[in-house]
């Protein structure tokens, strides 16, 4: 029998209100052993402690605070465009595993971790990746539906993976296998302590959910 029986996981876009409203509904309605997002202790704390940062202390901790900067600034510019702050639905989980008293774990790779990775990055991807930046900065057209976001989405992501293969493989592939890894330990934790079919969600962004579902579904328990 594979992990995935006992896993449900929730793939979101970041900054969508409609994703927030589902990870509510989900969760309500299932009741779960085991919340677990795609976080860890630094981002969880961010979340819990939001904090601005200027270009200026970016700058003070070098590229790795510059590249922080950078990804920050497109999830605001994507948060105010879709009428929701990002990890909205990261937040919702949150207050849901508090109030519900469901126990939450933090099952995403560590944020300084991934960003020295990306700084490793072949030369010709991280050119690339500054100048389409600098779109963040510019308006574009706003989407009504969620349905033409997950379109739109699923071309990014097409794209994103034939124009970048080494952050493709760091940001996805890695992070995928990483928090299977962490679900996994989730469900045999629960079973070990006498909890006979464990239920565990886990809230993940959209471009990790089929990613993390194959690797479950390959794995017995």
């Amino acid at each position: 029998m594979s992990y995935l029986r006992y896993v449900k996981i929730i793939g979101t876009m970041h900054v969508s209100p409609e994703s927030r409203e589902r990870v509510r509904k989900v969760i309500l309605e299932q009741k779960p052993h085991a919340i677990a997002i795609e976080l860890d202790r630094r981002r969880f704390y961010a979340i819990q402690n939001p904090q601005k940062m200027s270009f200026e202390d970016a700058v003070k901790y070098g590229r790795k605070g510059i590249i922080q900067y950078v990804l920050t600034k497109v999830e605001e510019k994507l948060g105010e465009e879709f009428g929701m702050s990002p990890g909205g639905e990261m937040r919702e989980a949150i207050n849901l595993a508090g109030l519900l008293g469901i126990p939450l774990y933090l099952i995403d790779e560590d944020i300084n971790t991934i960003t020295m990775k990306i700084l490793k990055a072949p030369f010709r991807e991280k050119l690339l990746l500054i100048l389409e930046s600098l779109t963040v900065f510019l308006p574009f057209p706003r989407k009504e539906k969620e349905r033409d976001l997950i379109k739109d989405f699923k071309i990014m992501m097409v794209q994103f993976k034939r124009r970048y293969p080494y952050l493709y493989r760091v940001l996805l592939e890695e992070r995928n296998e990483i928090m299977a890894k962490n679900l996994m330990a989730i469900v045999d934790s629960l079973k070990a302590k006498g909890v006979k079919k464990p239920k565990v969600i886990a809230v993940v962004g959209l471009g990790h959910k089929r990613g993390v579902e194959r690797i479950l579904n390959s794995r017995k328990v």
